[in-house]
C-alpha cells in the first residue's frame, strides 16, 4: 500500500484535523533515506531519550504501513507505525512507535499524527478493533483523541505502559 502524500485527514465529529501532508509506505516502498532517518529518530527518541536500551527492530515492519511527516528541508519530524491485523493474530490493527522529533513536539505533531494514524486504521481495517500499548504517563494524551483504557497494566522494557482501545 503506497499513499505517498496523504490528504484526505478529514474526519467527523470531535475529531476533525487539518489537512496535512504525510507520507505512508509499506516497509518494501519506502525509500532508504526515509528508512534511515526514520530508524534514527525511533533510536534518538525511544533508547537515547528514555536510556532504555531495548531492540527496537521487532522484526514487525516489514508488514508494517509507516506514516511520517518531513519538514520542508526534507527531515523526518514525526512517525507511527501501524500493524495491520495479520501481524496482531487476526484479532486487532495497532498503532506504535508513535514519535516526534523533540524539536517539534510544540506544534501539537503527535495529535496530528496520531488523528492521522487513527484515520487510516479505521479506512484501512473497518473491522478490526485499534488497540495501542500507550506508555502510561501519556495516558490523558491518548484518551484526548478517543482512547479509552482496558485495564491492563504492565511494564515493557522498565517503562509503565497500559493497553488501550479506539472508541470511535
Amino acid at each position: 500500500m503506497n499513499q505517498s502524500d496523504h490528504q484526505d485527514n478529514t474526519v467527523t465529529g470531535d475529531n476533525m484535523i487539518t489537512k496535512s501532508n504525510y507520507l505512508m509506505h509499506s516497509f518494501p516502498e519506502l525509500p532508504l533515506n526515509d528508512l534511515y532517518q526514520i530508524l534514527q529518530l525511533r533510536a534518538a527518541v525511544f533508547i537515547f531519550e528514555q536510556n532504555c536500551a531495548y531492540q527496537d527492530l521487532d522484526g514487525l515492519d516489514h508488514g508494517a504501513l509507516h506514516l511520517y511527516k518531513k519538514a520542508d528541508n526534507g527531515q523526518i519530524i514525526a512517525y507511527a507505525r501501524i500493524l495491520q491485523p495479520e501481524q496482531c493474530n487476526n484479532e486487532h490493527c495497532s498503532i506504535g512507535r508513535v514519535v516526534v522529533d523533540p524539536d517539534f513536539r510544540e506544534q501539537q505533531l503527535g495529535q496530528e499524527l496520531m488523528r492521522t494514524a487513527v484515520q487510516i486504521s479505521r479506512n484501512s481495517f473497518p473491522n478490526a478493533t485499534l488497540k495501542i500499548s500507550a506508555q502510561s504517563y501519556l495516558t490523558h494524551f491518548y484518551q484526548n483523541l478517543g482512547f479509552i483504557n482496558t485495564g491492563y497494566f504492565y511494564l515493557e522494557d522498565d517503562i509503565p505502559h497500559q493497553e488501550m482501545v479506539y472508541q470511535s
